[in-house]
């Protein structure tokens, strides 16, 4: 990846995130719980969990 595409995703991240605290909290509650759903739906089943020795 070059520089310049990185620090624009890194200004993109920075904009996301005072987008996301400029909200009221009420809104950043809704936000933060979507974005958990969308974790769950994507998770792959077992993840998390130890390879067992045979």
């Amino acid at each position: 990846m070059d520089a310049g595409k990185e620090r624009s995703d890194e200004a993109e991240g920075l904009r996301l995130v005072r987008a996301f605290l400029s909200l009221p909290p009420d809104r950043r509650a809704e936000v933060i719980a979507f974005v958990e759903e969308l974790a769950r739906a994507h998770a792959q089943p077992g993840e998390g969990e130890g390879i067992t020795p045979t």
